[in-house]
């Protein structure tokens, strides 16, 4: 993991899915922030500065994109990387990745134990691309 303890936010409306994607990235050893819809998600996100944030598109209050866009016009919370969690076809990944998600992730409520795995195992993977990305960034920069 790439550091101790990194803290996630975890936005999510339905409660069942919340609570379980909480407990499995809590077992694999990730500090765990919740929001149950998108205004609360702005909220925690400027509070907490967490290492990631899971945001899922359908919300209340404020959409997932609509989320993702203020996240990211934050000089606070630009940086921080976003997984889009959806339901959505994967045809919706490049435009996502375009307005600032770093991945996306197609959850799914059949099989939620290896699901919940694999969002611990995406989640860290993302954190660790990102921290590689921001050496090669400070590499190149004392570089020039």
């Amino acid at each position: 993991m790439p550091a101790k303890n990194p803290k996630v936010l975890l936005v999510e409306d339905s409660k069942f899915l919340r609570l379980a994607n909480q407990r499995a990235l809590m077992r694999a050893g990730y500090d765990v922030s919740v929001a149950g819809d998108g205004e609360e998600a702005l909220r925690v996100a400027n509070e907490r500065l967490p290492d990631i944030i899971l945001l899922d598109m359908i919300l209340p209050r404020l959409s997932g994109p609509e989320v993702l866009h203020a996240l990211k016009k934050n000089p606070a919370t630009k940086p921080i990387p976003v997984v889009v969690l959806t339901r959505l076809a994967q045809i919706n990944e490049q435009k996502l990745i375009q307005e600032g998600a770093e991945a996306y992730y197609e959850k799914s409520t059949l099989d939620l134990d290896k699901n919940s795995d694999r969002l611990a195992s995406t989640v860290e993977t993302v954190l660790i691309r990102c921290q590689k990305q921001r050496q090669r960034r400070i590499t190149a920069a004392g570089k020039s």
